[in-house]
């Protein structure tokens, strides 16, 4: 039997290839759900111990497991026993922080794949590790906690909708990460709207806090990017698989899915080409509008240079001024500033410089 051991501080004299729990627990206790099925009967059971899952493993013709919560390594280590799963692929499975990607031997597919999805009450986005392990009648999946994107694939399963009762299980499996990758273009064209949305911003009223903005965009996408670009990797390796899990009848529709996790990669790169350019255009229209001001109040200094030197004059503390004793000296002395600010503005106006 496998030792398995939970994520500690120090872990210098674990033995390599020994599955630990990496990762926060975001579920207090592991759920096990089944669904057992063929083109004729369906059953749906949640199972309260890993014991009971050897009563269903040849009674249906496909069978589906989703275990939730990761943080169980003793039980992740009962069905790699049921199963026969190599320990490294179950090291691979209890750590969250794994890369997405595909591996395929002679019997199963193994995929980790990311799952995006809105967190409402933190309005933030997040992500949860979904590991497939795949074998001949079996699909086995893992995920960080309770909740998916997965429920619509049940809705077709328990209603016959589709072809998903007829097929076999990596067309389910299919199907799971058919909407895992619709889930990333629904979250991108949420945040495509908000991209949208702060570019007319940046065009007709930017304000101070526009920038945060941007680099708050910039970070979400960073995060969109980190999931999706290894993701995309990981679908693209099924097209150059040999195996006979995947038949020529379910392998147009992973090519298929190659091209929309394709558009999902293609949204966050042209967003990030946009979120570059509202940079340039949010940093374009400040230096304009410091160019304007730094404008205006130059124009003032010009104008004010002459009129100072007129004043200086006539503030002078000598006894013998000649127009001290003209009587309209005053008025000549306004009469000089006045037409000094016409006449420089009226330059700078031909010079078109405001």
């Amino acid at each position: 039997m496998t030792r398995f051991i939970t994520k500690q501080k120090n872990t210098k004299n674990v033995i390599p290839g020994s599955p630990v729990f990496v990762g926060n627990q975001k579920e207090e206790n592991t759920r096990i759900r089944l669904i057992g099925y063929d083109e004729n009967e369906l059953e749906e059971v949640e199972l309260k111990t890993i014991n009971e899952l050897e009563n269903y493993i040849n009674k249906y013709k496909r069978l589906w497991i989703n275990i939730d919560g990761l943080h169980d390594v003793e039980l992740i280590g009962k069905v790699g026993e049921l199963f026969d799963i190599h320990t490294l692929v179950l090291e691979d499975i209890v750590n969250t922080d794994q890369r997405p990607r595909v591996d395929i031997e002679e019997h199963y597919i193994f995929t980790s794949i990311k799952m995006l999805f809105l967190n409402k009450e933190k309005h933030q986005l997040e992500a949860e590790q979904i590991s497939m392990y795949l074998l001949k009648n079996v699909l086995i999946t893992f995920q960080e906690e309770q909740g998916d994107v997965f429920e619509p694939v049940r809705e077709r399963l328990r209603y016959k909708r589709g072809r998903v009762r007829s097929y076999n299980v990596t067309y389910l499996k299919y199907c799971l990460l058919d909407v895992i990758v619709d889930n990333y273009n629904f979250l991108m064209e949420i945040f495509g709207e908000k991209v949208e949305d702060l570019e007319d911003k940046i065009l007709l009223q930017p304000h101070k806090n526009t920038l945060q903005e941007i680099n708050k965009y910039k970070i979400e996408l960073n995060y969109f990017r980190k999931a999706i670009r290894p993701a995309r990797e990981a679908i693209n390796s099924f097209r150059a698989l040999k195996t006979e899990l995947i038949t020529k009848k379910e392998q147009p529709f992973f090519n298929d899915l190659n091209d929309l996790v394709q558009r999902s990669y293609d949204s966050v790169e042209n967003y990030k080409s946009m979120l570059s350019e509202q940079l340039t255009v949010y940093s374009t229209n400040v230096n304009n509008r410091l160019n304007d001001i730094m404008k205006i109040l130059t124009i003032f200094s010009v104008v004010f240079i002459p009129i100072t030197f007129i004043a200086g004059i006539y503030g002078t503390n000598f006894e013998y001024i000649p127009e001290l004793t003209y009587r309209s000296g005053y008025f000549v002395m306004w009469g000089v500033i006045l037409f000094t600010v016409v006449v420089m503005l009226g330059y700078f106006k031909y010079k078109k410089w405001f």
